[in-house]
């Protein structure tokens, strides 16, 4: 190939060029990432649609085509009411389900390790110390419990952050600073459990197993607003933090502040964390999984956020799904604990992954 040659012809065939020039936008767009992506928005929106006409109790469900046609403003009655119902839940575990996503994307790319994501280095946990500070402590009811796990949230990060992140990312302190944090947390959280009165606590145990039951359309205002305001950010900010995929000497080298962006995308990462956690609880283990299976299922060289965001959506409405309909009509389970199931078994795949690659 010749020196003169346009740079998109050394770019794999997959890939195009977008540019829209009123706006200054250009963008290139893998289109084996695209349609996995739309694949996965459609399975996203199947299992939505099911979901919305699932039945927790022992009448029957309704049917694919019956939910559609409530959607569509043809069905009315009882049928619209189920659906109505369910909706907030199964928007909020789309949106969430995102959102963490792109929140475990973030801080996976900045630390250059699987692990680092807002439920492992103790993001969420101090979410829910917040909210249980705000419960138990200082009894604000659940308008403040989610004020209080945004402040949790916000100020752990900065703790972990500031002791860990500071000058760099090697040797894994981040995540170990992360894990210590988050351990402290806990036993926090066990003492404000164990203290309080058997209502409070079992309210607060509830909700910090990860819950999105009980929910109204008020309920998914927040996390609309979150990523109106942070999804721009992060697409502003989202080529300096490609440059954190070989290092934060290699970023510095090409003339990022490292100290600016990692802050920034600190903030954006938080955020997208905290919105979905002060309403539904620590969900574990969605930003985990999320973005190391978008990482495999496309030819990215890094961490896809589109595709991240896409997975993240169809773990989280279908871990909602099952964990309301597996034990039908007896009970239904918070979500978190089959999140945690499914991250547990992904866990242990990835650490058995790592030990191979250590071997000699």
């Amino acid at each position: 190939m010749s020196p003169t040659a346009p740079i998109a012809a050394r770019w794999p065939r997959r890939v195009r060029f977008l540019r829209i020039r009123r706006l200054g936008i250009g963008m290139r767009v893998d289109l084996v990432s695209a349609a996995v992506t739309l694949a996965l928005v459609l399975v996203t929106a199947v299992i939505g649609i099911e979901s919305l006409g699932a039945s927790t109790t022992d009448t029957p469900g309704l049917g694919f085509m019956e939910v559609l046609q409530v959607l569509a403003g043809q069905v009315g009655g009882s049928a619209a009411d189920r659906v109505a119902g369910w909706l907030p839940v199964v928007v909020t575990a789309i949106l969430g389900g995102a959102s963490l996503a792109l929140s475990g994307a973030i801080f996976q790319t900045l630390t250059r390790n699987p692990l680092g994501s807002p439920d492992i280095i103790g993001f969420t946990t101090g979410a829910n110390t917040g909210a249980l500070v705000a419960m138990l402590v200082l009894g604000l009811g659940s308008g403040g419990a989610t004020v209080g796990a945004l402040l949790g949230c916000l100020a752990t990060a900065l703790v972990v952050y500031f002791l860990g992140m500071r000058g760099g990312t090697g040797n894994y302190r981040f995540i170990i600073v992360g894990i210590g944090v988050s351990a402290m947390l806990l036993s926090v959280n066990g003492y404000l459990v164990a203290t309080a009165d058997v209502q409070n606590a079992g309210a607060a145990a509830a909700w910090g197993m990860g819950n999105l039951r009980d929910l109204s359309m008020a309920d998914t205002v927040p996390v609309f607003a979150t990523l109106a305001v942070l999804l721009p950010a992060l697409v502003v900010v989202a080529p300096r933090m490609r440059m954190f995929e070989l290092g934060t000497d290699s970023a510095a080298s090409k003339g990022v502040d490292t100290g600016r962006t990692q802050m920034m995308l600190l903030v954006i990462g938080v955020g997208f964390a905290a919105a979905t956690t002060a309403i539904a609880g620590p969900i574990a283990f969605v930003a985990l999984v999320a973005p190391q299976v978008a990482a495999r299922i496309t030819p990215s060289a890094g961490i896809p956020l589109v595709t991240s965001a896409a997975v993240g959506a169809t773990l989280l409405v279908s871990s909602e799904l099952v964990a309301r309909t597996i034990l039908a009509p007896q009970t239904q389970l918070p979500v978190g604990v089959i999140t945690t199931s499914l991250g547990g078994v992904y866990l242990l795949f990835l650490l058995l992954a790592q030990s191979r690659k250590a071997r000699p």
